[in-house]
Order: structure tokens, then C-alpha cells, then sequence
């Protein structure tokens, strides 16, 4: 990666809604624009991420998601209110942002659910995108998300049984992410829920070789804002309309260069998104390297497709 730097610019912006996002800036002010859409949703983005660019080259643009990270009001208290929390906000929040900041186009570069973040933000401004790098790919949809709440149980038995039998028994045959929700608006149940849920991300990531319990998880409060706001989407298909769309007409995206990475360990997210996205759209790359969600070999890989389009 490339050295740590500051930002030399941040601040809150008003995307209505009650909702204050976080941004911040970095790098080149005269170089050319990328925006790095954060996973989750509600994991926010850490500060190493800014060195995924030159930063004698690229202007590099970080915000954090709704509801998470250092936007306001904070997703993990149970007062807040998610309804205007959407997949249609996010996007209406980056092209405010956008727009805030005199951009005219930018790379998109997401991570996990990032990549479905961007891969939905370039269907309806594709012109406004130079680029697209997605990292650990997922697409949002439902077969996706019954993989990693239900499917993934075949792998980890015993912890899956635990994970579906913290649900009412009423729920636990339904959609398990929608009755985590429930469960995490509960002032009664909200901690315990969260301790579950998180247990479960941690396991089904653990056949990676470097895998490390994520600190994420180990913070109270942090643990309840990434809970809330991954069961809010899951349970609700991501707020996706068509919930096979942005893999099965990914060839919509044909003259936007796209660089897929994506590792054959992720047990999380089967290469199998990644792989029908590639075969989707025209032009696009795919590397599958021999990691799990993340890796440096994955991270070198977005480096290079930065480094390799920032003449471009």
C-alpha cells in the first residue's frame, strides 16, 4: 500500500431526512476523483483505505454510509429510525456528495457490500463513473443472502443451529434476517441479538487462512450499529427491486471498465457472483486469488487496477 496520509479536507453533509453523512478528502486536490464505498452495510471504512491510491494522482474521497462510522444520528441506537435508511438514499447521498464536491466523474471502488452499493450507483449515473474496481463482489441478491443466513448452516452446523435458535421458533424457518431486526429493536433483546448475529459473521468467515475475529465485533457499540443496519437490508433484499439485476443485466454496464477481485476461499460470498457478473459484462476483468473475504493479495490486486487506471 501506499504511505498513510491525512485528509485535507472533511465535514458532515446534510442529505436530509435528519441524516448528517461524514466525508472526508485526501491526496491530490487536482488529481483525478475516486470515491471508496465502505462495506456492511454499517462497517464504515478504515483509515488504511486511503492507501489504496497514489495520492499524488488520485483525489481520494471516503464517506461513511447512513447511520454509521461518524455520520449521524448513529444506526445502533434504537431511537433512530431506518425508514429513510435505503439503498436509493445511498445512492441519492453519494451524487449529492458528488455534487458537493465539484466532481464531474469518479472511480468507484467497493468493498463487499460496497460492490453492491456501486455496482446499483452505476446503472443510474453510469456517467458520472470513469471506473469501477469491486472487491469481495457481492450483487444483493436474495439467493445470496439465504446463502450466507441459511445455506452457509451446512458448513458450520453447530454454530448456524445456534444462530437460527436465538429467533423466536415461530421465525426461525422464515427470513432469519428480518427476524434479527425485529429482534434488535427490541430494547429487551437488542444485545443479545447482536452478540448472536456477530458471532455468526465472525464464523462464517473463519475458513480464510488470516482470519482474525474483527475488532469491530468487540465494541458494544459498534457491534449494535453494524448489526442493525446489515439485518435492516438483509431483511428487506437490500432494498433492491429486481434482486437478480445487477448481475443479470451487468451487460448495461459495457464501456465502463470494471475490475472484479474476489478470493476462492470466501465462504461468505461464493465466487459464483463474482464469476456470472464477469461473464455479464463485456470488457469486464475478473482475478480470483487464493484468499477468503479480503486479503493482501486481493489488496494488491486493487492497487494495481488503481495504479493501471490513473492516467486513464
Amino acid at each position: 500500500m501506499y504511505s498513510p496520509i491525512e485528509p485535507y479536507d472533511q465535514g458532515m453533509l446534510d442529505v436530509g431526512d435528519g441524516n448528517q453523512v461524514y466525508w472526508e478528502v485526501s491526496g491530490n486536490p487536482a488529481g483525478k476523483p475516486a470515491v471508496i464505498v465502505h462495506g456492511g452495510p454499517g462497517a464504515a471504512a478504515p483509515v488504511n483505505w486511503r492507501r489504496w491510491h497514489d495520492p499524488e494522482a488520485y483525489r481520494i474521497v471516503i464517506f461513511h454510509q447512513r447511520g454509521c462510522g461518524h455520520s449521524t444520528p448513529d444506526a445502533g441506537l434504537l431511537e433512530t429510525d431506518l425508514s429513510a435508511n435505503t439503498t436509493e438514499h445511498l445512492i441519492a447521498d453519494m451524487e449529492l456528495l458528488r455534487e458537493h464536491l465539484g466532481i464531474d466523474r469518479w472511480q468507484l471502488v467497493g468493498v463487499s457490500w460496497g460492490s453492491t452499493l456501486s455496482l446499483a450507483y452505476a446503472r443510474q449515473h453510469r456517467e458520472r463513473v470513469s471506473e469501477v474496481i469491486l472487491f469481495a463482489v457481492t450483487a444483493g441478491r436474495r439467493k445470496e443472502i439465504e446463502w450466507i443466513t441459511r445455506d452457509v448452516g451446512r458448513v458450520f452446523p453447530r454454530e448456524w443451529e445456534r444462530f437460527r435458535d436465538a429467533v423466536p421458533v415461530e421465525d426461525r424457518d422464515g427470513n432469519l434476517a428480518a427476524a434479527y431486526a425485529r429482534l434488535l429493536a427490541d430494547p429487551l433483546t437488542c444485545e443479545q441479538a447482536a452478540r448472536d448475529w456477530c458471532d455468526w459473521e465472525d464464523t462464517h468467515v473463519s475458513l480464510d487462512p488470516q482470519y482474525r475475529p474483527s475488532p469491530l465485533f468487540k465494541d458494544p457499540a459498534l457491534r449494535m450499529t453494524f448489526a442493525r443496519l446489515v439485518t435492516h437490508y438483509w431483511g428487506n433484499d437490500c432494498f433492491l427491486p429486481d434482486k437478480d439485476d445487477l448481475v443479470e443485466r451487468a451487460h448495461l454496464l459495457e464501456g465502463i471498465p470494471g475490475v472484479l477481485v474476489h478470493g476462492k476461499l470466501d465462504v461468505s460470498g461464493p465466487l459464483e457472483t463474482a464469476w456470472e457478473l464477469h461473464k455479464n459484462w463485456p470488457g469486464s476483468e475478473l482475478y480470483v486469488a487464493d484468499e477468503g473475504h479480503g486479503g493482501a493479495d486481493m489488496v494488491a490486486q486493487v492497487i494495481a487496477a488503481t495504479d493501471r487506471f490513473r492516467s486513464r
